[in-house]
C-alpha cells in the first residue's frame, strides 16, 4: 500500500513538473523527462513494472545529471564558485547555475523514484 501511495505522489508531482516546464525554452527536453517518469510511476501504482525500461531511463537521467554536474556553470561551479547559493530563489538569466542545480536534483529525484520501482519489480 505504501508503494501505491508513493507512486501516486510521484505520478502527480512529475506530471505537475512537466506542466510547469511547458513554457520553458528547453521544454522539448524536460516535458518528456518528467512525463516518462510520471507515466512509469502511474503504471507502477497498478503493479505494472518494467525493470529493463527503468534501467535504460535511469541511465539516461544519471548520464545527463553527470553532464550538468561538470559543465560550465553547472553543479560543481554552483558548489565551489557560487558557494551553494540558494536554489529556491527566482531564476534569472544571469544565474544559469541555479537552473542547472535544480535540473540536476530533479534528475536525481526521478532516478530515485524509478530505482525504487526497479527494486520492487525484481
Amino acid at each position: 500500500m505504501l508503494f501505491i501511495i508513493l507512486n501516486a505522489l510521484f505520478c502527480i508531482a512529475f506530471a505537475g513538473f512537466a506542466y510547469v516546464n511547458l513554457n520553458d525554452r528547453d521544454s522539448f527536453l524536460w516535458v518528456p523527462i518528467y512525463l516518462i517518469a510520471s507515466i512509469a510511476c502511474g503504471l507502477a501504482m497498478f503493479e505494472m513494472y518494467f525493470p529493463v525500461f527503468y534501467l535504460v531511463v535511469i541511465s539516461f537521467y544519471l548520464g545527463y545529471a553527470i553532464k550538468l554536474f561538470f559543465e560550465k556553470d553547472g553543479v560543481l561551479d554552483w558548489i565551489t564558485k557560487y558557494k551553494q547559493e540558494s536554489i529556491v530563489q527566482s531564476m534569472q538569466a544571469t544565474k544559469p547555475h541555479i537552473e542547472k542545480a535544480r535540473e540536476f536534483f530533479g534528475l536525481l529525484i526521478i532516478s530515485a523514484a524509478l530505482a525504487i520501482n526497479y527494486f520492487i519489480a525484481i
